[in-house]
């Protein structure tokens, strides 16, 4: 399972008119291979509810299907893992709970919490945000290109940034180092969804080519 390219993070917060699955089939058709489902008001009910037809949805699509915070809604939808905040459950525990097969990312936002997880070994990391980002008011310190830039030769790790990154930056954004590019508001809020993706996906493909 490659952990690279374009990651799109279904909120329902963001655009509420939307329906998440109407977003992941069009983020999929055109090309996303990485979606997580992230809820941070919903009733673990709504939440399984929610997940439960995303889950469908993404096996039907063939697309990886990761759950924001909460291992145990992971597990009951029986998705392919589980991505944790700083501020969530501690990475050792998460794993005894997913077991060894499933995925779990973490989130990091400078180089001490990037150091600890080249040594904790998760199968990714976030990091971020890059720039302000455009559905999160009470964020970390933005990191910029150079923090990234700084923070690659660190880890091994696939890294997936996140944080204000748009279709206009994200070649330098790849540029820097990163696998991947995290998304939330650059797709559940584009006019057309598909062109959207295929604007990112074409940006990062011509920003990692050996000729680039």
């Amino acid at each position: 399972m490659a952990l690279s390219g374009l990651y799109v993070i279904l909120d329902p917060s963001v655009r509420p008119d939307r329906p998440l699955t109407d977003m992941l089939k069009a983020s999929a058709e055109a090309g996303v291979r990485i979606f997580q489902y992230r809820n941070k008001t919903a009733s673990m009910k709504e939440a399984y509810d929610d997940a439960s037809v995303l889950r469908k949805v993404a096996s039907e699509m063939g697309v990886t299907f990761i759950v924001n915070d909460r291992c145990d809604l992971a597990l009951a939808v029986d998705a392919d893992g589980v991505h944790l905040g700083q501020g969530d459950l501690p990475y050792g525990y998460a794993r005894t709970i997913m077991g060894p097969a499933k995925l779990i990312g973490l989130s990091t936002h400078n180089r001490d919490q990037v150091k600890e997880a080249e040594t904790l070994k998760p199968d990714y990391i976030g990091f971020g945000p890059i720039f302000k980002p455009g559905s999160k008011q009470d964020h970390d310190p933005v990191v910029g290109i150079e923090g990234l830039r700084a923070i690659r030769s660190l880890t091994a790790l696939p890294i997936f940034a996140i944080g204000g990154v748009t279709v206009e930056n994200v070649g330098e954004v790849m540029q820097a180092g990163a696998n991947g590019v995290a998304v939330i508001s650059a797709i559940l809020d584009a006019p057309d969804v598909r062109r959207a993706v295929s604007g990112f996906v074409g940006r990062m493909r011509v920003s990692t080519s050996p000729a680039s």
